[in-house]
């Protein structure tokens, strides 16, 4: 069955689950097969019981929160960003990757991936940028020939 943590004292070692019925459920903490994860409006798994004070729980497994977010490779957990700031910057035109015509061997591939010979020496262009700023004080910046900024915009709004 399903529910969720509606009440826990930790110093006492038990709280309550409301379940997928609405009914609360009395669990105790040596239920629990991940107790480290047990907080407050946390979703569980449990087998339905019944004590002689009421309904209850056992074989409670929270389940972890998979609010992660993939960024060019980097693995971002959404409660751990401080903030993030969407800004353009002028760069070189020369500077861009030329995708369309790169060999893609995995021996060859960083000695055959070369900016573009058609452009003109010393045009800009402006370039999307995100930063994302985490409580650890990390910053990571992405441009727009890496990722959707746009949509990797609207992941983080969610």
């Amino acid at each position: 069955m399903n529910g969720t943590i509606t009440t826990w004292f930790k110093e006492k070692g038990f709280g309550f689950i409301k379940d997928e019925n609405g009914d609360n459920r009395y669990f105790h903490v040596i239920k629990v097969a991940n107790p480290e994860l047990i907080d407050k409006n946390a979703s569980v798994t449990f087998e339905p019981g019944t004590n002689s004070k009421g309904l209850s729980a056992y074989a409670v497994k929270v389940l972890p929160e998979s609010n992660y977010i993939y960024i060019a490779g980097e693995r971002l957990k959404l409660t751990a960003i401080k903030s993030w700031l969407v800004y353009s910057e002028e760069v070189p035109v020369d500077a861009r990757i030329d995708k369309e015509n790169a060999v893609l061997s995995v021996g060859l591939l960083m000695n055959n991936i070369r900016p573009k010979s058609s452009t003109e020496p010393g045009k800009m262009r402006s370039l999307k940028k995100l930063a994302i700023t985490t409580f650890q004080g990390t910053t990571l910046i992405f441009s727009e020939d890496e990722i959707d900024v746009d949509a990797t915009v609207k992941m983080l709004k969610v």
